[in-house]
């Protein structure tokens, strides 16, 4: 079969340039924005706040200071439980910038003057109308209903701009090899994730990932689920443990988004999985099935995490016999009458 005659095929392929055009975005932007915010909140719907998770934790790792990542639809519905008398950052992701929920957020939040608002998107839309500072990366726009390339684009953009807003110019820097080592990853471990992704015995999916890690183990978990319509779940690592275990057997796989700061940890509970009869797939810089071999920071190469992942789900949906580029019951962008 021709896989370039799919979209999500050819997106998945090429998205390391679109990681190129948003790093060259962040370091040349004019980021004219304070410091001296009581809290950073990060904000988008489905992949983007599963984006707004990951990133709301690196910035706090990296800055020091508290940031939280909420949903659209909560910010612009249950604004008292998240919004204080403080001095707020916004950042609003989207891929479209046409989401209603957090178009809607983002307006509120501006008529309310509760701060600054950056946003990061794929189209120059009604959302980055409404920016004090706008980052576009349209190398990220896709014509497949699945997030693939731009989620990973925009995580990029999210992860640069927290490594600028810690003065760390050499995450930065050590950044700019990213796109190089993606296609190499690309490229070399293709083949397994078509060999697992076509594997139709496995029945459910389960993606471990802790820290920084989490909110991409929550977006691989639903392009399974988008793209395959297959039982899948994210966890924390250690939580696993703690109930979800119990449905782990041989038609089971437990993907782990390893680190280096915990990796035994972390590499115990896979083997405690693998002991059970479970499928595991370590991804990580080093020691895994999936290796990064990348040198860099481990802060700041998240983004690596996700391509073998997006193709293992590209590939299971054709196994199953569905379209990649349209799932079942999906829309590329959610537009509301609010």
């Amino acid at each position: 079969m021709p896989f370039e005659k799919f979209a999500t095929f050819r997106e998945i392929m090429s998205q390391t340039e679109a990681w190129a055009q948003a790093l060259e975005l962040i370091q040349t932007a004019q980021l004219s924005i304070a410091e001296d915010y009581d809290q950073v909140i990060f904000t988008g719907c489905g992949s983007t706040y599963y984006l707004s998770l990951a990133s709301s934790a690196l910035y706090q790792e990296l800055t020091g200071r508290v940031a939280r990542a909420i949903p659209g639809s909560e910010l612009l519905l249950n604004s008292k439980t998240i919004l204080a008398d403080q001095k707020i950052l916004l950042v609003a992701i989207s891929r479209s910038g046409t989401t209603t929920e957090t178009v809607k957020a983002v307006e509120k939040f501006k008529a309310d003057k509760l701060g600054d608002v950056l946003v990061i998107s794929n189209y120059n839309e009604v959302l980055s109308r409404l920016a004090d500072i706008n980052i576009v990366i349209s190398k990220g726009q896709e014509e497949s209903v699945a997030q693939t390339r731009s989620f990973a684009s925009m995580y990029v953009a999210a992860s640069g701009f927290a490594a600028r807003m810690a003065g760390r110019a050499d995450l930065l820097d050590r950044m700019a090899s990213l796109p190089e080592i993606g296609e190499r990853i690309i490229q070399d471990f293709e083949p397994t994730a078509r060999q697992i992704g076509e594997n139709v015995d496995f029945d459910r999916f389960y993606f471990l990932g802790s820290g920084t890690r989490y909110g991409l183990a929550c977006e691989v978990n639903l392009k399974m689920k988008e793209m395959t319509l297959t039982h899948s779940e994210p966890f924390h690592f250690l939580e696993f443990r703690h109930g979800p275990m119990s449905m782990v057997n041989k038609k089971t796989v437990v993907v782990g988004l390893v680190s280096e700061s915990n990796f035994n940890h972390e590499n115990a509970v896979l083997n405690e999985m693998r002991a059970l009869g479970g499928k595991t797939l370590a991804i990580g810089e080093s020691g895994v099935d999936i290796v990064f071999d990348s040198g860099i920071p481990e802060s700041v190469r998240g983004v690596l995490y996700l391509p073998a992942l997006q193709l293992m789900a590209f590939y299971r949906s054709l196994v199953k016999g569905l379209n990649p580029d349209r799932p079942n019951n999906l829309v590329a962008v959610i537009k509301l009458n609010l």
